[in-house]
C-alpha cells in the first residue's frame, strides 16, 4: 500500500485525499485549518500543521510517505518552502501545485519532481496516476484511454512479449520497453520490441490501452 502525503486542505488537497482513500492508499493529510482536518478525519490521517516549519513535517511523518503532494495554491511563498522542507527530508517524489507558469518554474528550481496545475490536472486525474502509476510518466490520451510507464507485473517476467499476450489477456500494447544500461550512470536504452523480446524484472513498459486494463495490470 502507497503511502501518500498531502499538504493543504483545500478544495484540491481534499478531494485528491479523498480520491486516494478510495483508490486504497495510505493518506496523509496536513493543514492549518482544524476544521477541515476534522472532517478529513473521515478518510485520511488528518494533522493540523504548519508545513512551512521542517520539524512539523518529519515529525508528523512526511518522510516517510512514498508521495507527497504540496496542494498549496494562493500562498506562493509557503508552496515553495513546503515543497523544499519535503526534498530536505529526502522525499523521493514530490508533486507540487501550481497556479501559474511562473510558480511551476519555480517549484521546479527547488526540488519539485512534478507540477500540476489544476486548471489542467484535476485531483481524481492525479490521484489515479499516483495511487497506480508514478506520476510522470502517465497521460490520459483520451477519454478512458491512456500511456503509462509501469513496472513489469511478476506474473509476466521472463516471458516472452508472444507469451505474456498482454493485448489478447488485458487488451493492453507495450509501445516500447526502457531496459537499464550495462553502464549503471547511462540512462535506460528503449528498444522497440519484438513478439520473441524477453520481459527482464527490472524494465519498464510503456503500455497503452484502457485506462482500467492499465489499473489492473499494474
Amino acid at each position: 500500500m502507497k503511502k501518500i502525503g498531502i499538504i493543504g486542505a483545500g478544495r484540491f488537497g481534499m478531494s485528491l485525499a479523498e480520491s486516494l482513500s478510495n483508490a486504497g492508499a495510505e493518506v496523509l493529510l496536513l493543514d492549518r485549518n482544524r476544521p477541515a482536518m476534522q472532517q478529513a478525519s473521515e478518510f485520511a490521517t488528518a494533522l493540523q500543521g504548519d508545513a512551512t516549519q521542517p520539524h512539523v513535517l518529519e515529525e508528523a511523518g512526511f518522510g516517510e510517505c512514498d508521495v507527497v503532494v504540496v496542494a498549496i495554491g494562493s500562498n506562493m511563498e509557503a508552496s515553495m518552502m513546503a515543497t523544499a522542507n519535503c526534498k530536505e527530508l529526502g522525499v523521493g517524489n514530490v508533486v507540487a501545485k501550481a497556479t501559474s507558469e511562473l510558480h511551476g518554474k519555480i517549484l521546479r528550481r527547488i526540488g519539485a519532481d512534478s507540477v500540476v496545475y489544476p486548471d489542467r490536472d484535476s485531483a481524481h486525474r492525479l490521484a489515479r496516476a499516483i495511487a497506480n502509476h508514478d506520476v510522470v510518466d502517465f497521460l490520459e490520451v483520451s477519454e478512458g484511454y491512456s500511456i503509462a510507464e509501469v513496472d513489469v507485473p511478476d506474473g509476466i517476467r521472463g516471458m516472452t512479449l508472444a507469451e505474456a499476450d498482454l493485448r489478447k489477456k488485458k487488451g493492453i500494447t507495450v509501445l516500447c520497453i526502457r531496459r537499464s544500461d550495462q553502464d549503471p550512470q547511462k540512462p535506460r536504452k528503449v528498444i522497440i520490441p519484438q513478439a520473441t523480446d524477453i520481459i527482464e524484472s527490472d524494465d519498464k513498459l510503456i503500455v497503452f490501452g484502457e485506462t482500467k486494463n492499465l489499473d489492473t495490470l499494474s
